[in-house]
C-alpha cells in the first residue's frame, strides 16, 4: 500500500511537468480530438509507458513466457481458478455496493460451491456445471456507478492503463481485501508475496499473444492500450460480459 501512495504521488508531482499542450480554440476539431483523448498529461504518461515496456521487456515476459513452458496448461488452469476465487470477496462487495443483488447471489454461490466442492477454487464447478460463469467487478466500476467521473487518463508502470477513479478504487481494493489485514510475520509475507507473484506471472501469461499483436500490428501501442483499456471499462461498468482484457493489474 506505501508502495502504491508513493507511486501516485510521484506521478502527481510530474504532472506538471509533462502536460499536452491544448490546441488553439480556433481550431475545433483538434480542441475536439483533445477533449476526446481526454490525456492532458500524454507525454509524461508516454515516459512512463517506455519505462513499463522496459520492465516487461526484460521481466515481466520472459516471467510469462518461463510460466507457461514450464507449468503445465491444467496446473496453470489450477492457479487461476484459485486466484479468481480469491478475489471473489471483492467481487461479492462490489456487487452489493452497487445494489446488483442477482449478480451478487451468483458471485456469492460461485464462491461457496468452488471453495467447496471445487476444492479450494482449484475446479470451476460452479461454471462448468452449473452454468454460471465469473465475471469481474472492483471499486473503481462500483464508484462509476455511483457517480464518480474517470478523470484524464494515467499509465502507471507494472499498474498499466488507468484514471484516478480507477488508481482510488485500486487503493481501495487493497484496504478492503482480507489478505490486507492477515498481519505480520515471515508466514503471512510469504503467502501474500505468493498470490502477488502468481497474480502478476497469470495475467501477464494470458496476454502474451494479445500483446504481440498489438506490438506487430499497431503503429501506437500506446494509443492502441488506451483505447482498448477505456473500451473495456465502459463494458465492465455497463456490467457487459466477456470484455477482452488488457494489461494490468487491478484484477
Amino acid at each position: 500500500m506505501r508502495h502504491f501512495l508513493a507511486c501516485c504521488a510521484v506521478v502527481a508531482a510530474l504532472t506538471t511537468a509533462g502536460c499536452a499542450t491544448r490546441p488553439p480554440a480556433d481550431d475545433p476539431e483538434a480542441v475536439a480530438e483533445y477533449q476526446q483523448t481526454n490525456d492532458p498529461i500524454e507525454p509524461l504518461n508516454r515516459n512512463l509507458f517506455s519505462i513499463h515496456q522496459g520492465l516487461d521487456e526484460y521481466v515481466f515476459k520472459p516471467v510469462a513466457v518461463t510460466y507457461r513452458d514450464l507449468v503445465p496448461r491444467p496446473v496453470r488452469l489450477v492457479i487461476h481458478n484459485v486466484l479468481g476465487n480469491l478475489r471473489t470477496p471483492g467481487i461479492l462487495a462490489n456487487d452489493l455496493l452497487q445494489g446488483e443483488s442477482r449478480r451478487a447471489g451468483e458471485t456469492a454461490g460461485r464462491f461457496l460451491i468452488n471453495s467447496t466442492v471445487g476444492l479450494g477454487g482449484m475446479l470451476d464447478i460452479a461454471r462448468d456445471h452449473f452454468g454460471v460463469p465469473g465475471h469481474h467487478e472492483d471499486f473503481g466500476q462500483t464508484f462509476a456507478r455511483w457517480g464518480m467521473g474517470d478523470g484524464p487518463y494515467v499509465f502507471m508502470p507494472v499498474i498499466g492503463p488507468s484514471n484516478p477513479r480507477d488508481l482510488l478504487g485500486f487503493g481501495v481494493g487493497i484496504v478492503a481485501d482480507p489478505f490486507f489485514w492477515l498481519g505480520q510475520g515471515l508466514a503471512v509475507q510469504i503467502l501474500t508475496g505468493t498470490r502477488a507473484g502468481l497474480t502478476i506471472a497469470d495475467t501477464r501469461e494470458g496476454l502474451i499473444d494479445t500483446l504481440d499483436e498489438v506490438q506487430r500490428t499497431s503503429m501506437d501501442p500506446y494509443a492502441t492500450l488506451r483505447s482498448g483499456y477505456r473500451q473495456q471499462r465502459e463494458a465492465e461498468i455497463a456490467n457487459q460480459r466477456n470484455s477482452r482484457p488488457v494489461p494490468n493489474i487491478h484484477r
